[in-house]
């Protein structure tokens, strides 16, 4: 299998350019049945194996099937953003095999972010997967590579102190409002959406306690959700125009495709506020808030891109574990090659791997659990038969459930396997 993989972020696109490629959650399962048929057409290889991350940051296309696509895949993305696939190539990066490799692994651990070691990309690489595998679209080759994208990371984060330079957007955020305003304590905040990033500034400026907060979002019942956390008021969006002069900041992140704070509207929320200051972070991409209104005199209005100087640490400070990192990722790397090359030649070397694996992830599970029950006093006899009997389970459930499916024929297949594997003629518990 031939693995690559098409971006653009935050490094080679500007702003308004990502928001074109932008797609929101619900969007990535029909996305991905295109892409896979686009693919699949141009490939001749029915098992083209997909997936997308996208993010305020960055889309990534990550690829696998008998043989590479990057110019179908470049013009795939290019016509979905109603570009040019020249223009789309200029600020894009194409990757193969290895490096494809090597750029997943970095992006779990936080090194290719805006805010370096940051966290939040982890968990959007994890919901691009199930995203994909709800989809049909991801095979064993891009399951292997996100796997150990995701093994990396964990390494990465625990061996290094990467974590320690991370500013988040929304602490970012806070920190730029301080510097228009005094007292933060003073001051009455909208924030519009209710998702991930909402929910992180919010509590970032919670922690300020300001004289007010007001969540506006689409779906009401969300919305008094997140606001029942911090003892917050509630809107629909609807209402936003009538009501913006009374806050002096707004933050906002939705997955709206179009902007829902417009230029004119601002103009009369500041005529009202007789031209005191207020306070914008529009999080979103595409944009939550018309760009014209950070020419307005008494408007600031900052975006993602904006954010990355403040939360941009001393380079010195962070060379060595940047190079920490690295040197976990070159591993990872050259196992993932390893296994891939395997995979090529047909060997049994990957599935026993993949065996050895996730036998240990079920021991581990289980000891786990055994160690909770014998710290609560559980007596020792029950917690060994707990133990004993999860593993099996466990290691039956696959086998078990494959001798009920299937045609006749399959079945009987399954039966004679499962004979030969664990009802070998004169074999008694215990022997090997």
């Amino acid at each position: 299998m031939a693995v690559w993989a098409l971006g653009i972020n935050h490094n080679t696109a500007p702003l308004d350019l990502r928001g074109r490629f932008a797609f929101a959650i619900d969007q990535i399962a029909p996305t991905l049945h295109g892409l896979r048929d686009a693919l699949s057409s141009a490939t001749r290889h029915p098992e083209v194996e997909t997936a997308i991350l996208s993010t305020c940051n960055r889309t990534e296309i990550y690829c696998a099937a008998g043989a590479p696509a990057l110019d179908h895949t470049l013009g795939w993305l290019a016509h979905s953003g109603g570009v040019s696939t020249d223009v789309l190539r200029s600020h894009s990066y194409l990757l193969e095999e290895g490096s494809v490799a090597r750029h997943a692994f970095r992006v779990a651990s936080g090194l290719d972010s805006m805010v370096l070691g940051e966290t939040q990309i982890l968990g959007q690489m994890k919901n691009a997967v199930r995203a994909a595998e709800e989809a049909g679209a991801l095979g064993s080759t891009l399951n292997q590579l996100f796997q150990r994208s995701f093994a990396v990371a964990k390494e990465v984060r625990s061996s290094t102190e990467i974590g320690e330079h991370s500013i988040s957007m929304a602490a970012a955020a806070v920190r730029l409002a301080g510097q228009l305003f005094e007292d933060l304590s003073k001051i009455r905040i909208l924030f519009v959406g209710a998702g991930e990033m909402i929910e992180l500034a919010t509590t970032h400026f919670a922690a300020k306690n300001p004289a007010h907060i007001t969540i506006a979002n689409r779906t009401m019942e969300r919305g008094e959700k997140l606001a029942a956390r911090f003892g917050a008021s509630v809107m629909p969006l609807a209402e936003i125009p009538e009501h913006l002069h009374e806050y002096d900041a707004i933050i906002s992140c939705t997955a709206s495709t179009l902007p829902i704070i417009g230029l004119g509207a601002i103009e009369r929320a500041l005529k009202k506020r007789k031209h005191r200051p207020m306070f914008m972070v529009d999080l979103a991409v595409p944009r939550d808030i018309e760009p014209e209104v950070k020419d307005l005199r008494d408007a600031y209005l900052y975006t993602v891109d904006d954010l990355a100087s403040v939360v941009r640490t001393a380079q010195a400070q962070r060379q060595a574990t940047v190079e920490q990192a690295e040197t976990i990722i070159d591993a990872g790397v050259l196992n993932f090659m390893q296994w891939l090359n395997q995979r090529a030649q047909g060997g049994v070397v990957p599935l026993i791997q993949q065996l050895n694996a996730q036998t240990d992830e079920w021991r581990a599970a289980e000891i786990s659990r055994a160690k909770r029950l014998l710290a609560k006093g559980e007596d020792v006899d029950a917690v060994l038969e707990a133990l004993s009997r999860g593993l099996t389970q466990k290691m039956m459930h696959g086998t078990l459930s494959a001798l009920h499916k299937g045609t006749p024929e399959e079945r009987a297949h399954t039966v004679d396997t499962v004979s030969r594997l664990f009802l070998r003629p004169g074999s008694k518990p215990g022997q090997r």
